[in-house]
């Protein structure tokens, strides 16, 4: 376990992680395939349209006692039916629903047809006249919906970056914000086309509760950016890359679990809906959930911040920020693409990933300078000489500061004096102050 707590320790300070900026050509390349392919299958294959978008017949049949071979006899059944009242049956589909029900879909047939199919069907399954049922649907509620959806997408895309301008006072981060959700989209609609999914009015929604979960997952990390940002233009010691993946590796394990506490309660009313339930709107809207939280998951660490990273990082202010980091960093032996030390990298037992080295040790070995850790300063000596030891004859010339900051912490107020059994602060009594 304290490896683990280490690991995140190490991952929010800076010391661990992956370099999701500077590698963000692979992760762009990546994505890219991955989009080429979609919008590929999107313009050759199209949609898998439901039947609510397309019209058409379907009947139910439910109580089935011998289910065995169900999409062969019912496929053979509605075929001769239609035929025999003079229309032919197109584009037949055939799904179980529960244990003994199956439900059948057919283009739009007349009534006659309709009721053929009916009766053969009862007969076929050997159920009563009440246990199977007929509906239509036409096309023009499909595209009702299809409307309105669309409609609220464009609703929803304007209003999400308006807010984000205004949150983040920049249109940057709302531009990068509206491209990793549009990437979200195209990937999970392309998905859908490219494994022959069926798109139904509750695809349709989990479509947009994906978008809403994606862009809840990228401002959070945007927001560790943001205030990282601004801490690095105070300090000067991060150019703007260096801040903001420091924000997404200290963001990360809260992303994973986030993430992962999403996708059991999902992946569990899937499979619920596939082996208990059957086809109908909890399989649909379960099935575009996992798909779109974990392409979500996916773009808001390794699309999002890197495009505001690609927008942002040759703006004049972020250049030089640039200039004055890389300066700090030089004259400090270098920097990881998180903006800490090198000579940090080796330090345990603090979080802060960027140490001042005016609160470095008093004293240090002759050749070791301020910034120093531990291990460098026994490893130049042998190992026998303390980080904290001055070699003889060796002076170390800083400014004075109180005992108590030379451990980096705030110097203690003159009222208190250091005493007691543990040397802890003890207050002098208000009637000596």
């Amino acid at each position: 376990m304290s490896k683990v707590a280490d690991f995140g320790n190490d991952l929010y300070t800076g010391r661990r992680g992956l370099d999701y900026v500077g590698r963000r050509k692979v992760w762009f390349l990546l994505s890219g395939l991955l989009l080429a392919v979609c919008i590929g299958s999107l313009a050759f294959s199209g949609l898998n349209l439901g039947l609510e978008f397309r019209g058409g017949s379907e009947f139910r049949v439910s109580s089935i006692a011998d289910t065995s071979g169900f999409e062969t006899r019912a496929k053979d059944t509605v075929e001769t039916a239609a035929a025999k009242a003079g229309e032919q049956a197109g584009n037949v589909t055939v799904t179980k629903v529960g244990n003994d029900s199956i439900r059948v879909q057919t283009e739009k047939l007349a009534d006659a047809p309709t009721q053929a199919v009916s009766t053969a069907l009862g007969q076929e399954f050997k159920v009563g006249k009440d246990q199977v049922s007929s509906t239509f649907v036409g096309p023009s509620w499909g595209q009702s919906v299809s409307q309105q959806a669309l409609r609220a997408l464009l609703i929803f895309f304007a209003i999400v970056a308006v807010v984000l301008a205004f949150y983040f006072r920049t249109w940057k981060m709302a531009a990068a914000a509206l491209i990793a959700m549009l990437h979200d989209m195209v990937i999970t609609v392309g998905l859908y086309t490219l494994l022959g999914f069926e798109i139904t009015p509750a695809t349709t929604i989990g479509f947009l509760t994906v978008l809403a979960y994606s862009l809840y997952d990228t401002v959070v990390v945007f927001d560790k950016v943001k205030e990282n940002v601004r801490a690095a233009s105070h300090t000067g010691r991060q150019t703007f890359s260096q801040a903001a993946n420091l924000a997404v590796n200290q963001t990360l394990v809260r992303s994973i679990n986030t993430s992962m506490m999403s996708v059991i309660p999902v992946t569990v009313v899937l499979i619920v809906g596939l082996l208990v339930i059957g086809p109908g709107v909890l399989l649909d809207l379960s099935l575009v959930l996992l798909v779109g939280i974990l392409v979500g998951a996916y773009s808001s660490v390794f699309i999002a911040t890197p495009v505001l990273a690609m927008l942002r990082e040759h703006e004049p202010a972020m250049k030089e920020q640039a200039k004055r980091a890389r300066r700090y960093q030089d004259s400090r032996g270098g920097a990881n693409f998180s903006g800490t030390l090198l000579a940090d990298l080796g330090q345990h037992g603090t979080h802060s990933s960027m140490l001042d080295p005016e609160l470095a040790p008093a004293t240090a070995p002759a050749g070791v300078t301020a910034g120093t850790t531990r291990t460098d300063a026994e490893a130049g000596t042998g190992g026998a000489t303390s980080a904290t030891r001055p070699a003889p004859g060796a002076t170390a010339t800083r400014r004075p500061t109180h005992p108590a900051a030379g451990e980096g912490r705030r110097p203690l107020h003159p009222s208190v004096t250091q005493g007691g059994p543990r040397n802890q602060p003890r207050r002098v009594p208000r009637s000596k102050r």
